[in-house]
């Protein structure tokens, strides 16, 4: 029970790091960090072997493993953890007393031999034996454990560390073994106890999530449930530790394990824990310690069916406070109900004449009347509320609180002296008006109630004595009264809850959990506090033998020998308080039943009776108080009121009078006494009835499997974030907590698994670690080694003795130490030589400066000599160069100019020439091209004018045709023709436009063969005026330039002006020739148009030759079907009489048809050819059905068939399901969306049904995709239409049959058929229209809707089933196996990570299985993404919630194992790319984030805003509290947050919890359906279902011959 588990090594305190040099900056500091890491993993004195740049790094480490190590402890002969001289250092952490914080921590500056010196964190020095102290265990969590046996030294301050630990960080439950520690934390905390937080705990194994009460309450309900034994539950504590609060949590959540409703609207449940109000109501009061303190102890029982549901429950009450009616200090309340009945409206005070509480005398001891943040008013409806459900009538409610005001009037009845001796009356008028009143409440006479408050009737056997009380006398016959009337209407509620509730007598199932008043020790203590640490004490024997028996079960289920542990009891003060005859409780209940015994000789009866005995103390200073020395420590009783307080029965007078009552609630309180007691008062002991049902619980307790629930009050001024020591400390004795600890102490209170120890010691054996043997062989070898001997070896564990912890530690520390030295000498040689290396390295690098600095200065001088003389060298060659260049442009200017100016204008004469040329002759080619296109044109429009006149003739004769059967094959030659003519038009007309396009190319072949003409006479007079320039530049260089100066000048100016002639007439030219080009693209412009118009043309003929070979096809199915019907009616007239046959021929025209357009009847359709309508007799209707039931049949056939066929895989093609596009070509064509009444798309629901039962998911996948591709087809295709609303009759008559077509074309032709041929053969391809949908086709759509999302849904739940018990190892990463230990093992250790990510893999190849499978089934993309986001926001949601339910889980490396494996799942979302992934990733933000916060290693550096902004937007401010405060880093050592972040959080977290903001930090799982069918048929483009190869199974079948089509 009391195991013990290494915890990883915290960061070093704040000692050890102020002895530290700071750390190194840059890829050093890196370096260091990883040697750090490596060092914590393995063997310190393996990294001797290392680089010599490590060493630094690892001598710091080894200290830091010092300090850790120096904790050096054994148990002493008391068996405490206690430390041993041979093993306290200098150095080591301990902890000492200390009178304001109980136990501080310190560290030993010195030892000398049992004296030791210890300095403490707050600066003192303190000096104190050896055997004082306790040791520290450093390497313990700064947040603490959550189960205390994991502590490596169990003992007090250790304790008591843990517990402030948790509570700093608000974890305010710890396990002790399988006992619960509850620490109140005096704040709401809602989010740990709403209904999600229920979930999580529902059906954990227990110490799986972190320490709760649900976790408490759901072991014994499964324990219940598994073994079929009752279990309890113990919830102890003092007065403000939260029993009740607790009480409650425990009843909610076994409420909603095995809640179920009850009789008239109320559940058992529910009347269990509405009972908590009206007890609380009654039984509760403001004490010093508490503001709703319970006053009574509570025992309530759950019982349940064999289902494991409530079915009855029943609430047992011991030991009410009676004296708080009468007696209350200040600044104590008396019992709630008092203030809430006087808190009520105005009409209820004025019933019961009620004032202010301070008018009371009951009431008004105190100063105290309300409390903080506590409306009495809104309590006082709340209780009636709570009354009304579990079952008190108003009428009962009425008399309650008539009851209740009673005992507040009769406490202000005062008395005065009478007339007589020891006699009274009645003070003052106000006495005399409550007396009134509370006769009246209590409806008996009011002279009856004065004469029982101050008078006593005595029967002897001469005769009756009536005597008068004085006033003392008749106060305490008022006193009892009120306490007499109050307890029996407390015991009265208490059993009409139960009779409420009602039990289950047949229930063998129960679960009891009691709320019992924990230990009590005063400044003075009465029979109450000898009552309830008697109770206390019973309990304390339980709880010892139960953890004694934990203790026995543990070492059995390890196998180990514990015959020889001893177990100490506390029966010897059981014996002192219970013993017959001799015991206390004994002695006091004979002296009650004595008249003369007073305390004072009760007391000394005491002192004789246990003179001897070793538990009974008698005080120095007092006569009538005695001391008993609990478990807990001594309490000292004062016995003055004990004789009185022990006295129950009930005043002769006081039975009578209420007895007489005439109201029968107070009457029924008091039933009438048997005839020998009514006239006298029959002693009755509250301590022997206190016994007896102490007995009968501790009987009940011992049937049931125990479990226990310690609360503690963590201060006395009941305000949060306050941890008082001493009194924790207390509640702990009290608890029976610390004695559970010495229990453990007295067997083996060190438990290690094997691979903790070989972690820990195994460095004390390094053979061990080197050899391959198993962990248990390593461990014994190890524990040989050290020559340790008392421990235990069992099946998982080692078990150590008291100390022998403590000797390996200081075995580990020499090794550690000896590895230290190691490394501190190579340190040392290390930096000495660097240093050496580095003085000498800059002594010579500062000779080299030196040097290079004088041979600069020479070199500088030099170079500036060598510089003057080369700058004044190209100065003169620069003024010298720019002189001559400045003539030499001048003159090149001047003839460039010149020159340029001759040879620009004879090339503008020459382009202007060639143009002109050209315009000429693209405008003759213009005109005759004109003259071309309008012989044309007018040539087309002739002949498509004649055309069209023909086509008209041609459309009036096959209207003509049509009429009868026999003109349909007529109109197919004549179709024939025309297509053969259409085709030879199209052709002709094709090679007109292929000529046009000919004549075109030649045009522009031949403008541009004149561009390119252009284009070389240009590049021509190019070439001819680059000779010419060139040509005078040698001639002017020839000749002398003065001798033909003037010349020049002269022919220059010729030139000029026959240019400038030149000009002005190609300036005309060109000015001509624009308007030519203009001309002329205009007309280009007007053949395009014409073409495209002939385009066109061309465009809607072929369009037309398309429609009228469909229409031929449609004529030749219908010609075909037209004989099969004349066929059938050749039968059929076989068989009838020559005069019969016209009759049953014409018979068939009788049947009406709907029009295709709009489905509407006309009048036409009903109208008969008078030539051959004749009236049809009875006998024949048989006959003339016969053709449309054999039509049905065969349709029913084809539905056959096609129900048959999609029972089976069809496959794919062209990636969509053939099934879908095979059931929607059918339906259409069997126009089954327009009929009122059908029974296939019933039959393809339940093909689909069917198919679906067994869960495979390539079926799921495989009908999700059909199932979808059908309903986009139908949301294409259908829509709503009025006609829907028609009478079935009516619907009936319009017929959708083959036949019934076909009758309805021969019978009007007029109206069917031309309306037909110009909606099919002759209509454009834009007016098909959507199908008007009539009820059945809408409902198929909707249930095909349902179907949809349930497959959707079955294929997301089969994927989360399948990973969701892979989740559960994927938050938390597995222990290395030993392998990782020993050095050199890098296959091992690869092995080891590869092991690590397993469960990752698995889930991942999970996810891709499904998506192959929905690929290879061509699931909609859209679906797919659906699917996995929601699987991701599954794994999000559950290892989020884990992580923050598990302290284990935030760790640092266990950070870095989810990175890992999230690093896993996005490998796999970039291989299924963002078409089937989508946003899936960015659904898993929460846990992503969370682990991100894990393993960052400057945490303490990051504020609340860099955190919520930057590194975790996404959580909330409760989840970012948990994660920080449940943060401990295993590998490295780092720190959370700061505490001014922590803070900030709290600060934060109250301002929420004030605004009403949900504070739950656990998210929840959405399971809902992510979309409409609106938003798939958006998703996918337009679906055409296409021409389709038809299945093997209805291939050679003619019904189906449809297929084939396109359909639109």
């Amino acid at each position: 029970m009391w195991e013990t588990t290494t915890i990883p090594p915290p960061p070093p305190s704040s000692s050890s790091i102020s002895s530290r040099p700071k750390p190194a900056v840059g890829p050093t500091a890196n370096r260091q960090t990883i040697e750090h890491t490596e060092n914590r993993r393995r063997p310190v004195f393996t990294n001797c072997r290392r680089r010599r740049k490590t060493l630094t790094g690892s001598v710091h480490l080894i200290r830091g493993e010092l300090r850790s190590s120096n904790v050096l402890v054994s148990q002493g002969k008391q068996q405490d953890d206690m430390a041993s001289p041979e093993n306290i250092i200098v150095g080591s952490h301990v902890w000492v007393e200390d009178p304001v914080d109980a136990w501080i921590e310190g560290q030993v500056t010195r030892v000398n031999g049992h004296e030791i010196h210890v300095k403490t964190t707050n600066g003192r020095a303190v000096v104190t034996d050896i055997s004082k102290v306790y040791p520290k265990d450093t390497e313990a969590p700064p947040g603490g454990v959550d189960d205390m046996t994991k502590l490596a030294y169990l003992h007090e301050p250790g304790v008591l560390h843990n517990l402030a630990a948790r509570y700093e960080l608000n974890e305010i439950y710890t396990y002790t073994g399988n006992i619960l520690i509850a620490v109140n934390p005096f704040q709401r905390l809602p989010h740990l106890y709403d209904t999600h937080m229920m979930e999580q705990y529902k059906g954990a194994a227990f110490g799986e999530l972190s320490p709760h009460v649900f976790a408490v309450a759901d072991v014994s309900y499964r324990a219940m449930m598994n073994e079929g034994k009752c279990n309890s539950i113990l919830v102890s504590g003092e007065s403000g530790a939260g029993k009740t609060e607790t009480t409650k949590m425990l009843m909610r959540y076994l409420a909603y394990l095995g809640g179920r409703s009850g009789v008239e609207g109320r559940t058992v449940e529910q009347q269990v824990l509405e009972s908590n109000p009206v007890l609380e109501a009654f039984g509760n009061a403001k004490t010093v310690r508490n503001n709703n303190s319970s006053r009574f102890g509570k025992f309530v029982e759950l019982q349940f069916d064999k289902n494991g549901k409530i079915s009855g429950a029943a609430v047992r009450t011991y030991l009410l406070e009676r004296s708080r009616v009468c007696q209350v200090s200040d600044p104590e309340r008396n019992y709630h109900c008092f203030y809430l009945l006087c808190a009520a409206s105005p009409e209820v005070k004025e019933k019961y004449k009620l004032g202010s509480p301070e008018s009371y005398n009951y009431l008004n001891q105190t100063k105290c009347f309300k409390l903080d943040g506590i409306d009495d008013g809104e309590e006082y409806l709340a209780t009636k509320r709570a009354m009304d459900i579990v079952g008190i009538m108003e009428e009962e409610q009425e008399a309650i609180f008539r009851v209740v005001a009673a005992v507040l009037h009769l406490g202000n009845i005062e008395f005065a002296k009478g007339p007589e001796i020891d006699s009274s009356v009645l003070k003052d008028e106000k006495s005399r008006f409550h007396l009134n009143t509370t006769a009246e409440l209590l409806k008996c006479d009011a002279t009856s109630l004065e004469n029982a408050l101050i008078k006593r009737v005595m029967v002897t056997p001469e005769e009756v004595i009536t005597r008068t009380l004085d006033p003392v006398t008749a106060t305490a016959s008022r006193d009892a009264l009120a306490k007499t009337l109050y307890s029996r209407l407390f015991d009265w509620l208490v059993e009409k809850i139960n009779i409420s509730i009602g039990q289950d007598p047949n229930s063998k199932l129960i679960i009891g959990v009691l709320d019992i008043y924990g230990f009590e020790s005063f400044k003075f203590n009465s029979f109450e506090q000898f009552c309830i640490n008697f109770t206390n004490e019973k309990l304390q024997q339980h709880f010892n033998q139960h953890v004694f028996k934990m203790e026995q079960e543990e070492y059995t289920r390890e196998e180990i020998n514990w015959s020889y542990i001893e177990f100490v009891d506390n029966q010897d003060v059981l014996e002192l308080i219970e013993k017959k005859p001799g015991g206390i409780i004994a002695l006091l209940d004979e002296a009650c039943m004595f008249p003369k015994s007073t305390h004072e000789t009760f007391a000394q009866k005491l002192y004789q009776t246990f003179k001897n005995n070793k538990r009974f103390i008698k005080p120095k200073l007092s006569r009538t108080s005695f001391t008993i020395d609990h478990y807990a420590g001594e309490v000292t009783y004062q016995a003055d009121q004990f004789l009185d307080k022990n006295k129950d029965y009930v005043v002769a007078e006081h039975q009578d009078l209420l007895t007489a009552s005439k109201c029968p609630f107070v009457a029924g309180l008091f039933p009438p006494l048997p005839e020998e007691s009514s006239k006298s008062s029959k002693f009755s002991s509250i301590g022997s009835r206190f016994k007896l049902q102490l007995q009968s619980l501790m009987e009940t307790l011992s049937s049931t499997e125990p479990h226990y629930i310690r609360c503690v009050k963590p201060n006395s001024v009941l305000k949060p974030a306050i941890f008082e020591n001493f009194n924790i400390l207390n509640q702990l004795r009290c608890g029976g907590v610390l004695e559970a600890i010495r229990i453990s102490c007295a067997g083996y209170p060190t438990r290690r698994t094997f691979y903790d120890f070989l972690l820990r010691f195994g460095v004390l054996a390094p053979e061990v670690l080197d050899g391959n043997y198993e962990d248990k062989v390593g461990c014994q070898m190890i524990l040989d080694k050290m020559g340790l001997k008392g421990y235990q070896v069992g099946k998982t564990k080692i078990f150590l003795r008291a100390g022998q912890m403590a000797e390996l530690d200081a075995r580990r520390a020499e090794v550690l130490g000896r590895a230290a030295r190691t490394l501190q000498r190579r340190a040392r040689t290390y930096i000495a030589r660097k240093e050496f290396i580095s003085v000498r390295n800059a002594a010579i690098a500062l000779q080299s400066m030196c040097r290079g600095r004088i041979a600069s200065k020479l070199y500088e001088k030099l170079r500036e000599e060598a510089a003057a003389i080369k700058i004044q060298k190209n100065f003169r060659r620069h003024v010298a160069r720019k002189s001559y260049r400045k003539i030499k442009s001048s003159a090149v200017t001047l003839q460039g100019g010149l020159r340029g100016m001759a040879a620009r204008n004879e090339f503008r004469f020459r382009k202007q020439t060639k143009a002109a040329i050209i315009i000429q002759s693209h405008v003759r080619g213009y005109i005759a091209h004109s003259y071309y296109k309008r012989l044309q044109k007018a040539a087309l429009v002739t002949q498509c004018g004649w055309r069209q006149r023909i086509a008209r003739k041609e459309l009036r004769k096959l209207k003509m045709a049509a009429r009868e059967t026999g003109a349909l094959k007529e109109a197919k030659d004549k179709l024939e023709k025309r297509v053969e003519e259409l085709t030879w038009r199209l052709q002709f007309e094709k090679q007109l436009r292929t000529n046009l396009e000919e004549e075109k190319a030649q045009e522009i072949t031949k403008l541009h063969e004149a561009l390119k003409a252009m284009e070389v006479q240009v590049e021509e007079a190019n070439s001819r005026a680059i000779k010419e320039i060139e040509a005078a530049k040698i001639a002017l260089e020839e000749a002398p330039p003065v001798v033909k100066e003037v010349p020049v000048m002269v022919q220059d100016t010729e030139q000029i002006d026959s240019l400038k002639a030149e000009v002005e007439s190609l300036k005309a030219l060109l000015s001509a020739e624009k308007q030519t080009a203009e001309i002329a693209t205009k007309a280009r412009l007007d053949s395009d148009a014409r073409n495209e118009e002939l385009t066109k043309r061309l465009e809607d003929a072929e369009h037309k030759m398309t429609e009228l070979r469909d229409s031929m096809q449609r004529l030749e199915e219908k010609l075909a079907n037209a004989e099969s019907e004349n066929q059938i009616l050749r039968q059929q007239s076989l068989a009838m009489t020559p005069a019969e046959k016209p009759i049953s021929a014409r018979s068939k025209t009788m049947i009406s048809q709907r029009l295709p357009e709009n489905g509407t009847v006309t009048n036409e359709e009903n109208k008969v050819i008078p030539d051959t309508t004749v009236a049809v007799p009875s006998q024949q209707s048989e006959i003339e059905h016969t053709p449309q039931k054999s039509l049905n049949e065969k349709q029913q056939e084809y539905q056959d068939l096609l129900i048959k066929c999609i029972s089976q895989n069809l496959g794919f093609s062209g990636g969509k399901p053939i099934a879908a596009r095979l059931i929607y070509k059918c339906l259409l064509h069997w126009r089954s969306f327009e009929v009122e009444r059908t029974s296939i798309f019933d039959r393809i629901i339940q093909t689909i049904g069917s198919a679906i039962e067994v869960p495979d998911t390539d079926v799921l996948a495989y009908w999700l995709s059909n199932t979808s591709t059908l309903l986009l087809l139908l949301q294409q295709t259908l829509k709503a239409t009025g006609a829907a609303s028609l009478t079935p009759q009516r619907r009936r008559t319009m017929s959708s049959s083959l036949f019934g077509r076909m009758s309805s074309l021969r019978s009007s032709p007029q109206s069917a058929g031309l309306p037909f041929l110009n909606g099919r053969m002759l209509g454009r391809s834009d007016e098909f229209q959507r199908v008007e949908a009539k009820y059945p086709a809408l409902l198929f759509k909707q249930q095909l809707t349902a179907f949809l999302e349930k497959i959707y849904g079955m294929i997301r739940d089969s994927l989360k089933k399948e990973i969701s018990p892979l989740l559960g190892f994927c938050i938390q990463a597995p222990r290395t196996s030993r392998a990782s230990l020993i050095k050199g093992r890098s296959n091992a250790n690869a092995a080891g990570q590869q092991a690590l990510i397993a469960h990752w893999q698995s889930i991942v190849k999970s996810l891709n299985n499904y998506l192959k499978t929905m690929k290879a089934n061509h699931v909609p993309p859209f679906l797919v993404r659906k699917i996995y986001s929601q699987i991701f926001s599954f794994i999000n949601v559950q290892l989020f919630n884990s992580l923050l339910l598990r302290r284990e889980c935030c760790s640092f490396s266990n950070g870095e194992y989810v990175k890992a494996g999230l690093a896993e799942i996005e490998q796999w979302c970039c291989y299924a790319t963002e078409e089937y992934a989508g946003s899936a990733w960015d659904d898993l933000k929460h846990i992503r984030q969370a682990v991100g916060f894990l393993v960052i290693h400057q945490k303490p550096k990051k504020t609340l805003d860099e955190i919520t902004r930057d590194l975790c937007p996404a959580l909330s401010i409760q989840q970012l509290y948990r994660i920080s405060t449940m943060y401990w880093d295993d590998k490295y050592g780092t720190h959370t947050v700061s505490s001014d972040v922590i803070s900030s959080m709290r600060v934060q977290m109250t301002e929420e919890a004030n605004n009403a903001v949900s504070s739950s930090f656990l998210l929840d799982d959405d399971s809902s359906i992510p979309f409409t069918v609106d938003e798939i048929s958006s998703s996918e483009k337009r679906l055409e279902a296409g021409e389709l190869d038809p299945p093997e199974l209805i291939r050679q079948n003619s019904g189906f011959s449809f297929l084939g089509q396109r359909t639109e």
